[in-house]
């Protein structure tokens, strides 16, 4: 509800004017005079002052000069009997908002009313989301320009404030992990662990003990009782990256711990119980995996209670520029060296470059770029072939998709043929895991 403050040295006005504006739901206060309005305005909240031009002592017009210098959050119309277009230049001028004049219509008022109630909602709602995006950098590192990672970060900001699990989906590498940490950092968990976990690392025969933990002699080798990922996390948040990796019959535990918030380790009888907050990531399509049975579809709802999409680094290309300077300025600290310059060709290559490994990919190729330059300035030379583009990415017949797996395929065989065959190598090099490798190979009619 706004808080509205009429001034005018005419009684019937201000009861008109307080009555009115009562029936249109406002919170009114009525004062008679231009220096009484100075002091209420001092220490009691107001969001728009109504003042009358003509009054004795001080007129309207020198109370929104003084408002609008000591208080310029206040928005002020002025309504005078001696408008003119002259007055109305002058008023603006001092930081009215707009002006009437008398005998006032009522509903013209309303519909000013009403204009600067939205207006000044939606600069709130502006500064609030701007001081979001400020603060998200500073936390969690989190480097973009793009309107779609805004929407990303805007989400991630509101899921922070609550402890919903929240799934974030999109390609290998586009910084899945960087947008859990800064949930959790924006959370009410931030002085607890974050624990994050590589669902697709762990062999099915250890993920069980990974996550829950383990008893002494609960199997060969346990010569020890084991902590779990979810016990190192209690208080704090766990991140399941890869979770659609997960076997089923742990999807089951995992389950369990989201809806009752309790477990037992491998091998124990003790029922345990935990506050974690779960963020889980994955490549992969979970919604269709769950249809076709492949994941548990009550899991999957569990752990999507508010899902975040990241788009693939060649659909917001405006993050390119500033995640370019950014690794050039860590790279050039890790590896000793001094760079001042991308030439702008080089720059023109980056930022044309399609990047199916997403940011882990741009990560690489300037880390290269940054060793092997043999200046301080980095020229397309110093940058691998494969930025460069092929043939097939310029074939404009060709559907889009099409168009990026026919690139897709040549960089991955390309890599491949780079190291000869080696898929730990090639994977480092495209800035992707070694499942992906895996499964591009399928995709594509090579060996898995």
């Amino acid at each position: 509800m706004a808080r509205i403050l009429i001034v005018d040295d005419e009684q019937l006005q201000r009861e008109t004017l307080e009555y009115f504006l009562a029936k249109q739901n406002y919170e009114v206060h009525t004062l008679p005079s231009a220096l009484e309005a100075v002091d209420y305005v001092r220490s009691n909240p107001v969001d728009i002052v109504v003042t009358d031009q003509k009054m004795p002592g001080m007129s309207g017009l020198e109370l929104a000069g003084h408002i609008h210098e000591h208080h310029p959050n206040i928005s002020v119309v002025v309504i005078t009997a001696f408008g003119s277009i002259e007055d109305a230049v002058n008023a603006m001028k001092d930081g009215v908002e707009d002006y009437l004049t008398k005998p006032v219509n009522l509903e013209e008022l309303k519909i000013i009313l009403s204009r600067i109630v939205e207006k000044r909602h939606l600069i709130d709602e502006n500064r609030k989301l701007r001081e979001a995006a400020q603060k998200i950098p500073r936390l969690s590192n989190v480097i973009y320009e793009s309107e779609a990672m805004e929407e990303v970060m805007s989400i991630a900001v509101r899921a922070a404030e609550s402890s919903a699990t929240v799934l974030i989906t999109g390609e290998s590498g586009t910084g899945k992990e960087v947008v859990a940490r800064a949930i959790h950092e924006l959370s009410g968990r931030r002085e607890k662990p974050f624990v994050a976990v590589n669902c697709a690392a762990i062999p099915d025969s250890l993920i069980e003990s990974e996550l829950f933990g383990h008893e002494k002699g609960a199997f060969t080798g346990a010569e020890q009782r084991r902590i779990g990922r979810f016990e190192q996390a209690d208080g704090g948040t766990i991140f399941l990256d890869e979770v659609g990796e997960i076997p089923p019959p742990i999807q089951v535990k995992l389950l369990r711990i989201l809806q009752e918030r309790e477990f037992q380790r491998v091998g124990g009888s003790a029922t345990i119980q935990v506050d974690v907050r779960v963020v889980s990531a994955t490549n992969r399509d979970l919604d269709k995996d769950a249809a076709e049975g492949v994941f548990r579809e009550d899991l999957f709802y569990r752990l999507n209670v508010v899902g975040i999409e990241i788009p693939p680094l060649r659909k917001r290309k405006a993050d390119i520029p500033p995640l370019i300077e950014h690794f050039m300025k860590q790279y050039a600290t890790v590896h000793g060296k001094h760079i001042a310059y991308l030439t702008p060709e080089a720059r023109d290559l980056l930022v044309k470059y399609s990047y199916p490994g997403n940011i882990r990919e741009l990560s690489n190729i300037i880390e290269q770029a940054v060793v092997l330059t043999r200046g301080d300035t980095i020229v397309p030379d110093d940058l691998p072939s494969r930025v460069s583009p092929p043939p097939e990415s310029q074939d404009t017949q060709k559907p889009l998709k099409q168009s990026v797996e026919a690139v897709e395929k040549r960089k991955l065989f390309d890599t491949l043929k780079e190291t000869g065959g080696n898929k730990s190598a090639a994977a480092r090099l495209l800035g992707v895991s070694e499942g992906k490798i895996r499964y591009l190979l399928k995709k594509y009619g090579g060996e898995g």
